[in-house]
Order: C-alpha cells, then structure tokens, then sequence
C-alpha cells in the first residue's frame, strides 16, 4: 500500500473472512491485509509484484474460477481461492484455472505463512505470434494434459469435469468457457481466431469417436482447442488462424476420415459436414457472434451436403 509492506489482497463480501485473514496476517512481518468487495475493486488499486490475492470461492455473481482466468497475465501476483477443506475438486480446477492454488477455510497463520512463503508472481501469459507446423507427435488428448503438478500423475477428478468419456476431447461445458477465454483474448492482441463446428449424421459407436478424436488430434497444433460439442458434432477454436488455415486444417480432417473408411452405427459412411467462422469480422462482436455463424456454417454444409461452408 506505498508503506514498504506487502499486501495480501483479500476479495470477499464475508466480513468474517477479512477478519479471520487480518487476524492469521496479525505476526507476519511485513504483510498488511486489503479486503474488498469486488475484482474489479481490486484492480482500481492495482497489485503490485509480490502482493498475494485471495478469491473467496463464494463471491456473488462470479464464477471464481472464471476469475482467476481473468487474472492471469493480468496481475504479477500468487493466487490462492479460499475454499472449503472438505472440497476435494477446487484444488485441482482453480489451478487448472490459473491459480496457484487453495487455502482452506477458516484462515490460519500457517496455512498462510505457507503460501506468503514464495510471493514472486507467475510470468504473464504472452500471445502466441503464429502457429507452427503441425507435428502430431507432440500433441496429447486434452485428457493426458490434465496432470497434477505437485505428483506429476494424471489427475483423474480433473479429467472427469472437463472431458468427454468417450473422446477424451474438452467437454461442452468447458468449450463455453474456451471460447470466451479465446475469443477476449483474440481481441485483445489483435489476432486472428477461427472457429470450426464439424459433424456428422446419425450416430457413431466409441471406437469411431476415438479414431475421430485421433484424426483430429494429428490434424491440430498443440494450442488448439478441441471438443465434442454433443452427440455427432465437434467444435474447434483455432487461436491465430485465419479462415484459409481453419480451412486446411478442416480439409485434413475430411480426407483422412474418408481414407479410415470410418462408419456411422448403421454402417453408412461417415461423411464430415463443417462450418467455419473467423474474427475479426465486422459481424462478430460478441463470442457469441462467432459461434453463431460458424453454427449457421455448419447447418448449412449439412443440409446442402457441400462439405466445407465458411460463415464469416
């Protein structure tokens, strides 16, 4: 706060958390406690390097794990979600989200002694300046990703929230939340974001998913996105790329399906119907926007059977 002391920034609307935080904050030398309302209170008085933040998992109107996507490369600070013990999942997702990590409720002086013992802040993330080629050979199912960084082994909880079962491709729960991360994050470094919605008619057995997700998988460079968007259809979000490169990459896709043979649950061929849309456009505003004309993209390869449409 401009007196030499570093600050651990709590944001809560619990006026018992802010207590429970001054009191364990009480014996540690050179810490203070700020406790406010809002992020966005918190980011009128911006942190500084080696300031700690504080989520309460319970903030009103806010996902806190939408937050601390928010934070990152935001602020050059540690971020903890203080959160139930008894919570077993909110570790794993909030650092799958950015944070550092979680500190059970109620606040002791150990438990924060413990994350105050290191405050550098994370490096901010940089923007990625142009895709390399592609080299399958580097890129895992999202579900291989998921590792706890304490045990180096997969975490399998994590696994579970955020992934198809059958694919091992993000979940549409998780896509939501990609495509809004993606999409500010596109407008903010002025880069190009494409969107692609591919599927198929009918239904397909597990073993089909997967070597569909395999396909996919060689045809992506590992900061794609990719996700089953429901039963016969998939959505990637291609950071950097513009439409003739979401096309390419989409075309890949197409042939070497045909060449697997691969075959719906009646044993038709599976021919892949895509949309594709890309901002900046004049038309896409809003994540929202995006979505939508890559969604009408896709309706309309389908219904017309003309393989790739592009929406914007």
């Amino acid at each position: 706060m401009g007196d030499g002391l570093r600050t651990v920034r709590v944001v809560s609307t619990d006026e018992s958390l802010g207590a429970n935080a001054q009191a364990a904050v009480a014996n540690l030398a050179g810490w203070e406690v700020d406790t406010v309302g809002t992020v966005d209170e918190m980011l009128s008085r911006p942190p500084v390097p080696g300031d700690v933040i504080l989520l309460d998992s319970w903030l009103r109107g806010e996902n806190v794990y939408e937050t601390c996507r928010r934070l990152v490369g935001n602020v050059r600070c540690r971020v903890f979600v203080v959160t139930e013990v008894a919570n077993e999942m909110a570790g794993p997702i909030a650092r799958f989200s950015g944070a550092t990590g979680v500190i059970g409720r109620p606040l002791t002086r150990s438990s924060l002694a413990s994350a105050l013992e290191s405050s550098s802040g994370p490096r901010p993330e940089l923007p990625k300046t142009e895709r390399g080629p592609v080299d399958p050979a580097k890129n895992e199912l999202p579900e291989a990703l998921l590792v706890d960084l304490h045990t180096g082994k997969p975490d399998t909880k994590l696994a579970k929230a955020v992934c198809d079962p059958a694919t091992g491709l993000f979940n549409y729960a998780f896509l939501n939340y990609k495509l809004d991360e993606e999409f500010k994050r596109a407008i903010r470094f002025g880069q190009p974001l494409s969107c692609v919605m591919l599927g198929f008619e009918g239904q397909a057995d597990d073993a089909t998913l997967r070597n569909l997700a395999g396909i996919f998988l060689a045809a992506s460079r590992d900061t794609d996105v990719l996700g089953r968007f429901d039963e016969s259809s998939f959505l990637f979000l291609l950071p950097n790329t513009g439409p003739d490169g979401a096309r390419i990459m989409a075309q890949r896709v197409r042939e070497q399906a045909e060449a697997m043979g691969l075959r719906d649950l009646v044993g038709d061929p599976m021919g892949l119907s895509v949309g594709i849309s890309t901002c900046p456009h004049p038309s896409v505003k809003r994540r929202e926007d995006l979505f939508m004309h890559t969604r009408d993209a896709y309706f309309s390869a389908s219904a017309s059977g003309t393989g790739i449409v592009m929406g914007c």
